[in-house]
């Protein structure tokens, strides 16, 4: 028998709303998938820390503070460090179209924006993890 999908929720930097993140871990949890929410205020260290020590198969990051072309880059890079790149990263929050293609070009698989429906990111974890 295959293992959930295990996937890290993680809110990085100043942001304080968590309530998306708290929404997307509940769906996911609720689509059979073993959610780890991180909790506020986390830094990227912490972030892919958690990934590789709870052997994540995908990274959900929130953020809606505007850091996110410092945070991403960052975690992104730590994955990297940590030999973790089979790890999908995907990230949430209020992204601008110029920023959201730059991070894909750095590896992040997808960007979902506010309003995105749940079904559609459960869906794409499990087809960008399938196999």
């Amino acid at each position: 028998m295959q293992r959930p999908i295990r996937v890290v929720i993680a809110k990085p930097g100043l942001d304080g709303h968590d309530r998306g993140a708290k929404v997307i871990a509940r769906a996911l949890r609720d689509a059979g998938m073993e959610v780890i929410y991180t909790g506020l205020h986390q830094t990227p260290e912490q972030i892919a820390e958690t990934v590789v020590q709870e052997d994540a198969d995908a990274v959900g990051i929130s953020i809606l503070s505007g850091a996110h072309m410092t945070l991403v880059p960052r975690i992104l890079e730590l994955l990297h460090a940590a030999e973790a790149d089979d790890v999908l990263v995907v990230l949430g929050g209020t992204i601008p179209t110029a920023d959201a293609k730059a991070l894909r070009e750095l590896g992040v698989a997808a960007i979902f924006t506010p309003g995105a429906p749940t079904s559609t990111i459960v869906e794409f974890l499990r087809e960008g993890l399938a196999g």
